[in-house]
């Protein structure tokens, strides 16, 4: 967690201090022209340069999908042991077993939902910021110029 929020921090300051960079020789504010932005003759509204790539899913060890689902096969396993059996060895089979199970399912379930993909991080010719998930990066890499259509930044 300490890892999501320091990438987080970064991410904001590099795109304040990406707001408030001056002209420097080389570099030009205008489009079309060699600097940063849009490439010469082309300015849209949904287009923009990554200034961050954040990969999202599978990062640290998350239990919480686990112990939840283990706490709710364990209670399933213990009501249909009470309904089915008298016997005590094999009520705690059911609930050791339930507890297995759910905590499988919830791994499972947490692992989904999550999903692996990447954050990326745009800055809108317009001066606005932006966030989009996707699963692909297709080809983009920091400091690439992107159209953003239907929630996927694409290389123009």
């Amino acid at each position: 967690m300490n890892t999501r929020m320091l990438a987080a921090s970064a991410i904001v300051a590099t795109t304040l201090l990406a707001g408030c960079a001056s002209t420097s020789p080389g570099y030009s504010s205008g489009y079309g022209s060699s600097g940063y932005g849009a490439p010469q003759g082309q300015r849209c509204y949904d287009c923009g340069t990554v200034v961050g790539i954040e990969q999202t899913g599978d990062q640290g060890t998350n239990v919480i999908g686990p112990v939840l689902g283990g706490i709710v096969g364990a209670v399933a396993g213990k009501e249909i042991a009470r309904r089915n059996t008298d016997s005590d060895g094999r009520r705690n089979v059911a609930i050791a077993a339930g507890a297995a199970g759910g905590a499988v399912a919830g791994n499972a379930i947490q692992n989904r939902s999550q999903g692996d993909g990447y954050n990326v991080h745009v800055r809108m010719d317009d001066g606005r910021t932006t966030v989009v998930h996707q699963s692909n990066l297709h080809g983009i890499r920091q400091g690439s110029y992107v159209r953003i259509q239907n929630g996927v930044a694409r290389p123009i």
